[in-house]
């Protein structure tokens, strides 16, 4: 079994989006409520944060360090860690609908996969969108009536692509052509009912199997590319929101969590772990570097 630890005692009131940047050797996540986005260094264990103007649902790292692609709100914007400045890139919904941007990952190719969703899920509505942004900054719905969008990971290999309506209770799974960045034959990949716990944010590791967290369940889920789940690793607070893989050789499993934000409180970590902290695991199994957004930052 493997052991979890805690990397961030911290109490986000809703922690998400970890992102491994490779040529910093840091992570980046959002606490969504508090509008922050936060860099932790392992090497030092400092985790510092900036506050930015709106709740940052998701990230992606550039070809320039330190400066990411961010969705704050209803649009996408440059941010650079140095001093906090950000610079406009393009808005994909009209201020004022109710709706912020939520999960979101670059494909294999660069473009920026995002969905939005209404921003008090306990009002049930789907009024969520998923959308699809070039480098240029080009964009397009990919699809229409979400709850709450989640659980984006690709695999390159097989040439596909996964995401999780929470709302729905099920991850599914799409043919995925990197050339256009459409996606078609969608086909129910994990059927999460009669399992504990909501499918939250994921990523795909080396063996092109699909980390799931499981949100309200405790845990994170590895489910193989046939659809069967082969690992569950229990943890100790009751809402992962994200995992990522980090690290030297990408080999540890960040898992951010939900603390009192997200519409709902949380339930006291087991062992006194507070919740909201962003945890630890080494599962045996690295991960595959995310690919920085094809678009060029104006830094």
């Amino acid at each position: 079994m493997s052991s979890v630890d805690v990397a961030i005692a911290h109490r986000s009131r809703l922690g998400e989006c970890p992102l491994w940047s490779p040529t910093e050797a840091v992570l980046y996540w959002v606490d969504i409520d508090a509008q922050e986005i936060h860099r932790f260094d392992p090497d030092t264990g400092v985790d510092d944060r900036r506050v930015v103007a709106g709740r940052p649902g998701s990230l992606a790292l550039t070809r320039t360090p330190g400066v990411l692609l961010a969705a704050v709100e209803h649009e996408l914007v440059w941010f650079r860690w140095s001093d906090g400045a950000s610079a406009p890139f393009v808005a994909l919904e009209d201020p004022g609908t109710g709706n912020r941007l939520n999960d979101g990952k670059t494909d294999p190719a660069g473009r920026f996969i995002v969905g939005s969703m209404w921003a008090d899920p306990s009002d049930g509505r789907r009024t969520g969108l998923l959308h699809t942004v070039e480098g240029d900054g080009a964009h397009r719905v990919l699809r229409h009536d979400i709850g709450v969008t989640n659980g984006l990971g690709f695999d390159r290999v097989r040439e596909r692509a996964y995401f999780a309506d929470t709302f729905t209770e099920t991850v599914v799974r799409w043919n995925y052509d990197l050339s256009t960045g459409s996606c078609d034959d969608e086909q129910i990949f994990v059927d999460y009912a009669p399992l504990r716990g909501l499918p939250d944010g994921a990523c795909v590791d080396a063996d092109g199997c699909y980390w799931s967290a499981s949100v309200f369940g405790w845990a994170v889920l590895r489910i193989t590319p046939d659809g069967r789940i082969d690992r569950r690793i229990d943890l100790p607070l009751e809402k992962p929101s994200m995992p990522a893989f980090g690290g030297p050789d990408l080999s540890t499993l960040f898992i951010t969590t939900i603390g009192d934000g997200g519409g709902r409180p949380s339930k006291p970590g087991d062992g006194g772990v507070i919740p909201g902290s962003v945890l630890a695991v080494e599962p045996g199994v690295s991960g595959v570097a995310e690919v920085p957004f094809a678009g060029s930052p104006p830094w």
